[in-house]
């Protein structure tokens, strides 16, 4: 024992040299983010803005509230508390923070107690035996590969914060996309059933005429044809319509039939008012969760890097033990049955079969794709953005142009059913008039909704629709009522 004793300063010495080494002993890449050519403006910008021109960047928190559409904020606030999709990534989130507690755990001393009563028969007579001690243990990390877990931990619990956002986005995005659907199914609804009603109203004049000898037969046949293949379109409407509903519930963590009847009221298709400021393309480094999420990957699997060198170097652990026995438990803290070991143990990989460097090719393969995929990743949201950009401009000047058509169309209608009546135009002429409006009208509406929904692309695309704060990650236990 005195021995053992007199090994202590030495094995002290040893630990504090060792542990001097290790922040300069850190093996492996350190990460630095890739340098990623991007244009200086996008190409559906107005063409006055210039690199040297400062562009505001855009306000994408909270988007959807610009629509002014109460129904729909409340649609997102129910969806936020419980999408089945947002619980899956808060609990990823809460699995992550518990794996970067456990690599950093690794870096800490171990301590484990042990405790034993046996009872034995010597010549006769009966005696019990007490033991207990504790065992401690500390691998150094010498070349850091613990100290690079944590850090892939770290980028891993950044990754699946970043999935979160990304999923709230696309969440928010698609409860807006639906509504703004719901509506526009219900406002070609009403204006199918206005039609067909007023091509109803053309066929008893048909009929009136008829009677009058002032009509023909093929006049009314062809009067009544046209309302019922405008009356035929309703049910088509209605079906797109529930679809959209049932989305809309499903994505609100309700059964798919909870919201019907629910937005079935005549309030019109949301109209966003305001532009977007898109900002200028290295924005979408900062604001689209899914490249922020790819490039905290390319980070994590860096740092793996390092982990998988260092397996190929020596590596040291200090252990030490502590044990006492006796036969009563008073006599285990006694000096006479105290019996104790320290000292350090080395551990040199020799031959593995080429394991190890293979395995630091594993990862640095690894950390190609994901490299390859981060800029993947930017690539395809430049594209988002870029395709969202003309879409939306071109829609708007599709639909100026609709506009003027409908109005045509309505005074062309309402001419040709004057000139019948007056006998001075073919019946033709208005069931032509008639079609032509309706085709109109609905175009129209559809083109609002392509509006709607663009807007809706568009702030996605940037990476709108939240403010970077995850808040509460626990899982939802309760369902919010919409009413």
């Amino acid at each position: 024992m005195s021995n053992t004793g007199k090994a202590i300063p030495a094995t002290r010495a040893t630990l504090v040299a060792l542990t001097g080494l290790l922040a300069a002993c850190t093996v492996g890449p350190d990460y630095a983010l890739p340098q990623l050519p991007v244009p200086a403006r996008w190409n559906g910008q107005d063409s006055t803005i210039t690199p040297a021109v400062p562009v505001a960047a855009p306000a994408l928190s909270r988007w959807w509230l610009a629509l002014d559409d109460a129904t729909l904020n409340r649609l997102v606030d129910v969806a936020r508390g419980q999408n089945l999709d947002l619980a899956a990534a808060k609990a990823k989130i809460r699995e992550a923070r518990a794996t970067y507690r456990q690599a950093g755990g690794a870096l800490s001393p171990t301590l484990d107690g042990t405790g034993s009563a046996n009872r034995n028969r010597t010549n006769g007579s009966v005696g019990t035996n007490f033991q207990a001690g504790f065992d401690a243990s500390w691998e150094l990390d010498l070349f850091g590969g613990k100290q690079r877990r944590v850090e892939a931990a770290a980028y891993s619990l950044d990754a699946a914060e970043e999935d979160l956002r990304d999923t709230m986005l696309t969440l928010i995005g698609d409860i807006a996309s639906n509504y703004v659907s719901a509506r526009g199914f219900r406002a070609r609804i009403a204006l199918a059933r206005r039609t067909a009603d007023s091509q109803r109203e053309t066929e008893a004049l048909t009929r009136s005429m008829f009677r009058a000898g002032a009509s023909s037969g093929a006049d009314m046949a062809n009067a009544a044809g046209q309302a019922s293949s405008t009356e035929a379109n309703i049910p088509t409407l209605e079906v797109s319509y529930a679809q959209a509903v049932h989305r809309l519930s499903v994505l609100t963590g309700q059964p798919p039939a909870a919201l019907t009847g629910w937005i079935e009221n005549n309030a019109p298709i949301p109209v966003p008012e305001k532009p977007i400021p898109a900002g200028v393309p290295a924005d979408i480094l900062l604001t689209r969760p899914d490249v922020r999420s790819a490039e905290r990957q390319l980070a994590q699997y860096t740092a793996l890097i390092g982990e998988a060198e260092a397996a190929r170097y020596p590596s040291i652990s200090l252990t030490g033990s502590i044990s006492t026995s006796g036969s009563s438990i008073g006599d285990l803290a006694k000096g006479s049955s105290i019996g104790w070991l320290i000292g350090p143990s080395v551990s040199v990989p020799i031959f593995n079969g080429g394991q190890l460097a293979a395995a630091v090719d594993i990862a640095v393969a690894q950390r190609d794709q994901f490299e390859a995929a981060f800029r993947s990743a930017v690539l395809t949201a430049l594209e988002d953005v870029e395709n969202a950009i003309v879409t939306l401009a071109q829609e708007r000047i599709r639909y100026r142009s609709l506009t003027e058509a409908a109005n045509a169309y309505r005074d062309a209608a309402q001419l040709a059913r004057t000139l019948y009546q007056a006998g001075s135009s073919s019946f033709l002429d208005v069931l032509d008039a008639e079609r032509s409006l309706y085709s109109a009208e609905d175009s129209l509406l559809q083109s609002q909704v392509t509006i709607a929904t663009g807007y809706v692309t568009l702030n996605k695309v940037l990476g709108g629709g939240w403010n970077g704060v995850n808040g509460d990650i626990t899982p939802a236990s309760t369902t919010v009522p919409l009413d």
